[in-house]
């Protein structure tokens, strides 16, 4: 099966992108996160299952976020407040999330968003021209269809959703646009905006493969990986290699400053070299624990509620996935080698 093709996907969503996102992509806080990447960093592990991915970056995701909140909604401030939403996201992306120890809630790397989309030269302009305020579009958190709590779904959960499908093989072009237009939207059990399914059984068939890409974001390499990663950065912050403003830079530009310290350089080629997991159920030396936020999708179907509660099966598939335990201890064989020990 052939991996994601960033132009096939963004035609699934929207089949021409609107000008106002085309002139909203030139501004330079766009341009830089088209150099960070939705991986976080992992791309450059040795792990089997990142083998192959195609490119697939935060500005590519944001686009879509943006094309399929204005497909559901028709309406700028929404489409561009999904553009924005993240505009504010550093190098490594959730990375820094685990530095600054907020992996389970994820929420750290939002902080900046407003005065990033204030300071930017032409985001304000762009604003002007279309009679928007810089707080119609700062926070796609009061945009439903654009982002709400989880497990529901919005156009933020989908399109990485409906990207990792394909960027892990999971599925085919033909099954994401299956997915894709059998959505409507829908008034969830607070009387808001949702995007809902039209059929039972393509919401059942999208929330069992949902449930695999879930585990991939938590699996034991995905989240020891970021860990070692986030360990790697804060000791090169704190030998005063690199700032917390250099985060907010592009990831190749961050990686070359970092390769002037010779500490990181053996890290981060450490780093690269990983590709299996030890694992051990009682607490040994240089083994530790890593918690993570697991994400999943329990969508709505027209007219008859949510999938875990119309579907015995999903139900099962999606209490299974929660149950899943993070209490044993991982590691790598070189770990006692790392500068930040």
């Amino acid at each position: 099966m052939k991996s994601m093709r960033n132009e096939d996907i963004l035609s699934i969503y929207e089949k021409d992108i609107p000008v106002f996102l085309v002139e909203s992509l030139l501004s330079p806080a766009m341009k830089r996160i088209e150099h960070v990447g939705m991986h976080c960093g992992m791309e450059y592990t040795s792990f089997p299952i990142y083998k192959d991915l195609a490119p697939y970056s935060r500005g590519f995701h944001s686009l879509g976020v943006a094309l399929i909140t204005y497909r559901f909604t028709k309406d700028r401030k929404q489409a561009l407040a999904g553009l924005f939403h993240d505009i504010a996201t550093p190098c490594f992306s959730h990375v820094i999330d685990f530095l600054h120890h907020d992996y389970k809630t994820q929420e750290s790397t939002e902080e900046k968003t407003t005065s990033i989309i204030k300071n930017d030269p032409l985001i304000p302009v762009l604003l002007k021209r279309y009679q928007l305020s810089i707080e119609d579009v700062d926070n796609y958190h009061l945009y439903p269809i654009a982002d709400n709590d989880s497990p529901r779904l919005s156009a933020d959960r989908l399109e990485y959703t409906l990207s990792n499908f394909l960027n892990f093989s999971l599925t085919d072009y033909e099954t994401v646009r299956k997915f894709y237009d059998n959505l409507t939207i829908t008034k969830n059990e607070e009387g808001e905006d949702e995007l809902a399914f039209l059929d039972e059984d393509v919401a059942s068939e999208f929330t069992l493969l949902t449930l695999k890409t879930s585990r991939f974001y938590i699996s034991d390499e995905d989240r020891f990986g970021m860990e070692i990663l986030s360990r790697i950065l804060k000791a090169a912050i704190n030998r005063n290699t690199i700032t917390e403003d250099d985060l907010y830079t592009e990831e190749p530009f961050l990686l070359e400053k970092l390769k002037k310290d010779s500490l990181f350089v053996s890290d981060f080629n450490r780093f690269r070299s990983m590709d299996h997991i030890l694992v051990s159920e009682t607490e040994k030396e240089g083994y530790f624990k890593v918690s993570s936020k697991k994400r999943y999708i329990n969508p709505l179907v027209i007219n008859k509620g949510r999938i875990k509660d119309i579907s015995p099966f999903a139900r099962k598939a999606i209490d299974e996935y929660l149950s899943l335990s993070f209490e044993r201890y991982l590691s790598i064989e070189d770990i006692d080698q790392y500068s930040f020990n």
